[in-house]
């Protein structure tokens, strides 16, 4: 053999040992999807009415923070609705200053009202730009926590205006994945509001109930203050629940940039977090002015029915950028609360309106029915190629039989996953790799019959069919490109395939099949005839 052909039988077997390598084990080295692996599909809505009320939350805390930087003293800063705050209780010869401090919070907000009181209205055309921004937040906070709970393969992506479809392979505990994935995870540092009466401050519990807390405060609450509850552990296998009344925000949602999980002095669980630069100034601000009293950590989404007090911690000393979460946790709910602040606050709720869990069973059933159809298809073909082209026939097994190993080593090597409509998209590439060897074997045909020798006609055959191959797995291509470009999970899955397999079928079809031809007719002695 020349030294060319054997460049040449080089460039078939490095590729197949490479992909061999890639691709054994097989269980470990092939991704499945999750109709072959199992897991949980889930399809959710985002609520974006409640990125609304969490916007106004946000704009209540760096209002107050504003205007106790520009030294304006206030009464109280409330809001009646999503979109609406009321500010009261301000001296009426600052007016202007006051006007002024908003730009900054709120300067696309309308503003209204003069002397001690003022209402401000979020415009339609920040709400609309609120909600656009809460979809793409959500979007990413997910990704974050699906990153963060390790699963391969997973995705997550928008489906149609307002909802994300999430689909997780190999998951094992699928309620607790929904609990990560459905918890907003706002967290808030609230000042305590005491009763009148109280100076005890350090010493002060809340009471059991949230009418007792009415009736402390002589039937209804201030402005801007309000209730939650905390629920502990009563040291006899029960638990207590006290209602806090708390006032505006210090920190909220996005002022978190980092938590970790950690142990506490006597082996319990906390979480260490730390906040912003700016968020720090602000945390330490009010920590100082609340020395020896009582701040309320309060989790939840942006509606106030679902906010709870974790732990209400006396403030010993004044606290910067960092701090800790204490509480009666597992250590799964531990790593749970601080994989949801680490990843961010959602900042709209989410609810499951649409839930399926593939079992690794039918996983199972579905591989092993596909490998069979597999099988069968190959067997079949490969009767039919050698009983209608002979000898030449088994050429084009020969090249069929590579392009598994190939085209399984090259989805390895981009981590693409295997998923059911990926199998069928292998299955129709080894009929389309059949389909070009038929139009290079009937090419060669009807060069013999035109009186060609067998050397004319195998390189003819090729070279004339060449350019048929290429135009129909071009068209072919152009379905795969948009297939992939606007189709979900499963019809990608399928086009990657199909794009791998259209790629490896012209190398096997065209290069391997010519290569064994050259093996087979030999270099310089003569042939008289092609078994076709």
């Amino acid at each position: 053999m020349s030294k060319n052909l054997w460049w040449k039988i080089l460039l078939i077997v490095v590729p197949l040992g490479l992909s061999v390598a890639a691709i054994y084990p097989p269980k470990d080295k092939i991704a499945l999807g999750l109709d072959l692996r199992g897991g949980a599909h889930i399809l959710m809505q985002i609520d974006t009415g409640s990125a609304i009320a969490y916007s106004t939350d946000l704009a209540q805390t760096r209002i107050g923070q504003a205007l106790k930087d520009a030294k304006i003293a206030y009464g109280a800063i409330s809001s009646s609705a999503p979109g609406t705050i009321k500010i009261e209780g301000v001296d009426p010869t600052r007016s202007a200053d006051v006007r002024q401090v908003l730009e900054i919070p709120v300067g696309e907000w309308s503003i209204s009202g003069s002397g001690g009181s003022y209402t401000l209205e979020m415009p339609m055309s920040v709400r609309q730009a609120q909600e656009r921004l809460a979809i793409e937040s959500t979007l990413d906070t997910l990704r974050t926590r699906v990153d963060g709970l390790g699963v391969r393969e997973a995705v997550v992506q928008p489906s149609g205006k307002d909802r994300v479809l999430v689909l997780l392979p190999g998951v094992e505990d699928p309620d607790r994945v929904k609990g990560i994935l459905q918890d907003p995870a706002v967290l808030e540092w609230k000042k305590v509001v005491y009763p009148p009466g109280v100076t005890d401050y350090r010493n002060w519990r809340p009471p059991t109930s949230r009418e007792e807390v009415l009736t402390m405060f002589g039937g209804a609450l201030p402005p801007g203050v309000k209730v939650y509850p905390e629920t502990r552990p009563d040291g006899s296998g029960g638990s207590v629940t006290t209602w806090w009344p708390v006032g505006e925000s210090v920190v909220i949602g996005k002022d978190i940039t980092n938590a970790q999980r950690g142990s506490g002095q006597w082996g319990g669980h906390n979480i260490s977090f730390r906040l912003s630069k700016d968020a720090g100034r602000r945390f330490e601000a009010a920590t100082r002015e609340y020395v020896n009293k009582h701040m309320a950590i309060v989790l939840g989404s942006a509606r106030d029915e679902s906010k709870h007090v974790v732990s209400a911690p006396t403030i010993n000393e004044p606290i910067s950028d960092q701090g800790q979460i204490t509480g009666s946790f597992t250590l799964e709910q531990a790593e749970d609360l601080s994989l949801k602040l680490r990843s961010g606050a959602i900042p709209a709720d989410v609810r499951i309106i649409e839930e399926r869990t593939v079992g690794p069973s039918l996983g199972r059933d579905s591989i092993r029915k596909g490998v069979l159809a597999g099988v069968v298809g190959f067997l079949s073909v490969m009767a039919f190629m050698l009983v209608y082209y002979r000898l030449s026939g088994l050429n084009a097994v020969i090249a069929l039989a590579l392009n598994v190993p190939l085209l399984l080593g090259a989805m390895a090597y981009f981590g693409a996953s295997l998923s059911l409509p990926g199998i069928a998209g292998l299955i129709l590439t080894l009929g389309m790799a059949v389909d070009a060897n038929v139009l290079i074997f009937e090419r060669i045909r009807e060069e013999l019959r035109l009186g060609k020798t067998v050397r004319q006609a195998v390189d003819l055959g090729f070279s004339r069919a060449f350019l048929t191959i290429v135009d129909c797995h071009i068209t072919t291509l152009v379905s795969a490109f948009f297939l992939f470009s606007y189709g979900t999970g499963p019809v990608k899955g399928f086009a990657v395939s199909l794009t791998i397999g259209i790629i490896v079928s012209m190398f096997t079809a065209v290069f391997v099949s010519r290569v064994i031809y050259q093996i087979v007719l030999g270099e310089g002695r003569p042939v008289e005839a092609l078994s076709i």
